[in-house]
């Protein structure tokens, strides 16, 4: 992004000095904060591939610009000469001299490099015309097309698997081959070395043959190769009719180093392929598209290995790793054609409208048969939508509510799917003690706590997604990042010595899942009328609400069993004998979160007219309701969110004889409910009304709560509890639903109030565009109910002994919403009555 801002001789010297720095500064530190500090620095280098990709290419014409990329990225060879070289400088002079050595080295490139080298013709041409910079939201527009993301996939498997292979590769010839430790190396080096040097040459076919074409004969070959690699020693005995014939087949050390420099030749070629794209589609934001491509195949140089050992501890199997790669490829090589016949049929599609459906019916085909066969799956096709008029009662009536009603159906699973990994430790902690994990009551309230934390920050941004990104593509890309949380949950519960820090880590990446909720309702906002968002937004936010309550049925039940054994691992066992699979928890969402990927990438739409810059969303951080909106929803969602993630804990350690985590889920199941089933109360009643009664009642609920806590040793005092917060939980679905009633009624009078000079159209555009900015943006505040009322729980026993010290400041809370409810929006007087 800088680079295309500020231009690559700039930005390629200021890398190369702080690089510079923090390689000094390696020598000098003493203590482990500041090393990973310096660690941080020395890893700027690793950017400076981004910068030198947008500079280089700037110099040369299309025909050029793969040759040209190409040569530049053997510099990557640079890796592979500090691995041969360094060595050798760190006995000579010690480890403190040689970063010393490495710095002045980056130092004098610098400068050589400063004055040596010109403005790039682009950035100087801007300069010269006196244009600033686009600005980084702009250079960062292109990331919301899937292309971006194909090509990042594409560099994964050539760079990342290339990076992963030459780390992987000691490894796996030792334990296959038996070969010793330096000749493993070695062969390894052999590997990385000429193969970066080939990337020139792929540029070089990409100018000559073209990059799509170098692209298919990379993928081809890795396809074929990477299914032989991954193909493991194996017996066969067949029953022949003169007795058995026995054979077996496995690849030996030779055919193995062949495949594998031949497979390394080919990705080489790839990775130039790869960038040769990026100009040709993207020549004014090749910085922030290559910055992107470069990152996922680095972390695909990162999370690769890691899977490599994780396959071989699951699996036993050493070629386990190819079949990876296999999967990655194959997948990529199909994707990669399948948009290309995409591509190809939208470019040419007035000629082949004018081709039969059927070759053998061309003496029956006219323009009256013209999508005959085709036109019944019209409604279904995904993608953007151009002209999108939901008001229009006719084209609602015709085309809008099937449309919507899909996109509905569809975002509701991922929505549960996302709720149920951001509130999946509300159990899993609660089982920590009985399996060996030894922490504190208030380090447990910290592990429910802080997805919430999370998951309301990354709210704040998920808001601004969609009219971004498009709701299609977002909702695929957050519906898959949760399987990241899913499997480290799965793989860290399995060891009791695993650190409390690991934990956190995970806890904050469940998270992912709460940030999925702004950018849910803020995409199905835009589908419906006004008359149906009320209900709309209900059914999307109460069912997919009522995650947290399968999650906390369905927990309990799956780490209970060992039924999936094979594929999740062995129990843990419990204080008193019994058998838990507790990573079950993690893994049971995995096949969902798959195909509610799937389901969402092929099946929902995108709404052109609600594209939106970060610039035009702001607007509604000057707007005064959108403030107090977010203290509303804080009261009823932030209490919901709150209460579901403390529930099962605050059960357990004020009723520790009950026997509660059988009940838990029943409370957020009936919030969820409760918000499904209600909307229509508040399109019919007004929602300032419906939430004004609301608060009220949850005053009442949450004085029965401490009644009933004050007679905790009394016979029966545990259900008087349970019914109190069954109350509870239902008013704060009432609430939920009638809240998000109230923001498109609030913001068409505001919009009128302060625009009053705009035509209707636009302002009910631009009434519909802050609407569903402040739903999403209301939502990010209110998820930190999600800590806030577990870590007041955990505060609160830790300071009195007990948990009322919260419960009335909760108590305060809900007798101010009610004022600012009746003041703002209830009232005869009430400037927006609604």
């Amino acid at each position: 992004i800088w680079t295309d801002q500020y231009g690559g001789r700039l930005v390629f010297t200021l890398v190369m000095v702080a690089s510079a720095i923090a390689t000094w500064l390696l020598s000098t530190v003493t203590t482990y904060p500041m090393f990973l500090l310096a660690a941080l620095g020395v890893g700027l280098a690793g950017g400076s591939f981004a910068v030198g990709i947008a500079y280089v290419s700037k110099w040369y014409s299309a025909e050029y610009q793969g040759s040209a990329l190409g040569i530049f990225g053997v510099g990557n060879v640079g890796a592979a000469v500090t691995n041969f070289g360094a060595p050798f400088l760190l006995v000579a002079v010690g480890w403190q001299a040689t970063a010393q050595v490495y710095s002045v080295a980056l130092l004098v490139m610098a400068a050589i490099f400063y004055v040596f080298t010109k403005e790039d013709p682009t950035t100087a041409a801007r300069k010269a015309r006196g244009e600033k910079p686009r600005s980084a939201w702009m250079e960062l527009d292109p990331l919301r097309k899937l292309q971006v993301w194909r090509f990042a996939l594409y560099y994964f498997f050539v760079f990342g698997a290339f990076v992963a292979l030459a780390l992987w590769l000691p490894r796996y010839l030792v334990g296959v081959y038996e070969l010793d430790i330096k000749t493993a190396g070695m062969i390894a080096a052999a590997y990385s070395v000429p193969a970066s040097i080939f990337r020139a040459y792929g540029g070089h076919l990409s100018d000559k043959r073209g990059a799509r074409s170098v692209m298919y004969w990379t993928f081809g070959v890795s396809v074929i190769l990477t299914f032989m690699l991954s193909y493991p020693k194996t017996d066969y005995v067949i029953h022949g009719i003169e007795g058995p014939i026995i054979f077996s087949t496995s690849m030996g050390l030779i055919p193995f180093v062949v495949a594998i420099f031949i497979l390394g030749f080919f990705m080489s070629l790839g990775k130039a392929a790869v960038y040769k794209h990026i100009p040709v589609y993207y020549p004014d934001h090749i910085g922030s598209v290559g910055g992107l491509v470069g990152m996922i195949g680095g972390l695909g140089g990162f999370i690769l290995p890691i899977s490599f050992g994780v396959l071989l501890d699951l699996t036993g199997i050493w070629t386990s790793c190819f079949a990876l790669l296999f999967g990655i490829v194959l997948v990529a090589l199909l994707w990669m054609h399948f948009s290309i016949r995409a591509m190809e049929r939208s470019a040419l599609s007035d000629e082949l409208d004018k081709l039969p459906e059927l070759p053998e019916m061309q003496s029956v085909h006219g323009p009256e048969q013209k999508g005959a066969l085709a036109g019944v799956l019209k409604e279904w096709r995904p993608g953007p939508i151009e002209n999108w008029k939901p008001e229009d009662e006719q084209f609602w009536k015709e085309h809008g509510s099937k449309i919507a009603n899909r996109n509905l159906w569809i975002s509701i699973p991922a929505l549960l799917l996302a709720f149920s990994v951001w509130m999946v430790w509300s159990v899993v902690v609660a089982k920590f003690p009985s399996i060996g994990f030894e922490y504190t009551t208030d380090q447990l309230f910290w592990l429910a706590a802080l997805p919430g934390i999370s998951g309301a920050t990354l709210r704040i941004f998920y808001s601004f997604m969609v009219p971004i990104f498009g709701g299609r593509l977002w909702t695929t890309l957050t519906t898959a990042s949760l399987l990241i949380p899913a499997f480290g949950i799965g793989y860290s519960v399995q060891n009791p010595d695993t650190p409390y820090f690991i934990f956190l880590v995970l806890a904050l990446l469940c998270g992912l899942g709460g940030g999925n909720f702004a950018s849910s309702m803020a995409n199905i906002t835009y589908f419906y009328p006004k008359r149906r968002k009320g209900h709309a937004l209900a059914m999307n936010a109460g069912l997919g609400n009522l995650g947290v309550s399968v999650m906390q049925f369905l927990v309990p039940i799956v780490i209970s069993t060992g039924a999936f054994v094979v594929f999740t691992g062995g129990g843990q066992i419990t204080a008193d004998g019994s058998t838990l699979w507790l990573q079950n928890a993690g893994f049971v969402w995995v096949p969902f979160l798959l195909v509610s990927t799937a389901l969402a990438w092929f099946g929902m739409n995108d709404i052109m007219t609600a594209r939106a810059s970060f610039a035009d969303q702001a607007v509604i951080f000057s707007r005064f309701h959108n403030w107090v909106m977010c203290w509303l929803y804080t009261g009823t969602f932030g209490s919901f969110i709150g209460y579901s993630a403390g529930f099962p804990l605050l059960m357990k350690t004020q009723f520790p004889a009950v026997d509660t985590l059988s009940f838990a889920f029943l409370g957020p199941m009936v919030g969820a409910l409760s918000r499904a089933a209600t909307g229509w109360v508040s399109d019919k009643y007004g929602g300032g009304r419906v939430t004004f009664w609301t608060f009220l009642g949850m005053i009442i609920a949450v004085g029965g709560v401490l009644y009933f806590l004050s007679i905790k040793q009394e016979p029966g005092a545990f259900w008087g509890f349970f019914a109190c917060f069954m109350a509870l939980f239902f008013l704060t679905g009432v609430g939920n639903a009638s809240t998000f009633q109230m923001i498109p009624t609030i913001m068409r009078q505001e919009v009128d109030r302060l625009m009053p000079d705009l035509d209707p159209p636009t302002k009910l555009k631009n009434a519909e565009r802050e609407s569903a900015a402040i739903v999403a943006f209301t939502s990010a505040v209110a998820a930190y109910g999600a800590f806030f009322i577990p870590k007041s729980y955990g505060t609160s026993i830790a300071m009195t002994g007990g948990p009322e010290a919260a419960l009335w400041g909760f108590m305060i809370f809900y007798a101010t919403c009610v004022g600012v409810v009746w003041y703002f929006y209830t009232r005869r007087s009430a400037s927006v009555p609604c």
